[in-house]
């Protein structure tokens, strides 16, 4: 994921990204920025964040990510959650043993204030043990609350939690149910997950048609695993007609995002094809384009 995409803005400016800045724009932005810096200098905790924010994305300045830090951490000082939530970002995105454990302390003081990035970073850090001891019980707990709140991926992550029975008692059906919470929220990994669970028949009747539907919903969106299932799910019959066009069209997808698997059952699936039928799947791949979850 990209870093910038983890901090949560207080107030995001538009950015026109497929040209440069025309100098009215340039201006505006410098404008804006003037009004920041003298706010923030009275000890204007919201201009400290969002001159923070300019810094660290760019926006009409050249990007100085210490810059941002020292903004953010002004108004993080001062209470203000948005803050202590975009330098905990900030500092857990630098990957390094400093980071995680100074991330931790601002994202703590963020979550406990109901942000929900921050609970699902807090998460992810207790889960990995990193800036903090390895614990997947304070793991679930930051995973609950957030999920509580709608996030699809810390329901989805909570559901692995309860599959695999750590820091929750193991049970496939609360498994389930957050499974299809995080599905139903539009979370690509987890229609794969309660997919597979329909193809295996665990905790739920076998039914290749729930499966097939829950890997096509992923599979639409761009996701390379999903891809592979329903290109297998078409391969073999199962759910769906046996089609070698639709397979090798999925598994196609698949594996130009660098699914090995997907590479090797296409090529098998290549050497029983007619030379109209591969140069048909060729083609829908070529064309294929992503869905994203609001399309469906």
């Amino acid at each position: 994921m990209n870093r910038s995409s983890l901090l949560l803005s207080f107030w995001m400016l538009s950015l026109a990204l497929c040209t440069p800045l025309a100098a009215a724009e340039l201006n505006h932005y410098e404008e804006l920025r003037q009004q920041y810096l003298q706010a923030s200098e009275r000890g204007d905790a919201e201009a400290q964040n969002n001159l923070g924010l300019m810094y660290y994305e760019g926006q009409g300045v050249t990007r100085d990510p210490r810059e941002a830090e020292k903004w953010f951490r002004k108004a993080a000082e001062q209470g203000n959650v948005i803050a202590q939530q975009n330098l905990g970002l900030m500092l857990v995105a630098q990957g390094n043993a400093d980071g995680y454990r100074q991330g931790e302390i601002w994202l703590r003081k963020a979550a406990e204030k109901d942000l929900v990035k921050s609970q699902h970073a807090l998460a992810e850090l207790y889960k990995k043990g990193q800036g903090v001891p390895q614990d997947f019980q304070e793991s679930a707990r930051w995973y609950h609350k957030a999920a509580e709140q709608g996030d699809a991926e810390a329901q989805n992550n909570l559901a692995i939690l309860h599959e695999q029975g750590q820091g929750v008692p193991r049970s496939v059906e609360e498994a389930l149910r957050w499974f299809r919470r995080a599905a139903e929220s539009g979370s690509v990994v987890a229609r794969n997950n309660l997919g597979m669970h329909y193809k295996r028949g665990q905790g739920v009747l076998q039914d290749y048609k729930e499966a097939e539907r829950w890997f096509r919903l992923a599979a639409e969106q761009g996701y390379a695993t999903a891809q592979f299932n329903l290109g297998m799910m078409f391969r073999n019959g199962q759910g769906v007609a046996q089609e070698s066009v639709q397979a090798h069209m999925w598994l196609n997808l698949a594996a130009a995002q660098g699914d090995e698997s997907a590479a090797q059952e296409r090529d098998s699936l290549a050497r029983i094809m007619t030379p109209a039928e591969l140069a048909r799947a060729q083609e829908l791949a070529r064309n294929w384009r992503p869905k994203n979850s609001s399309e469906f």
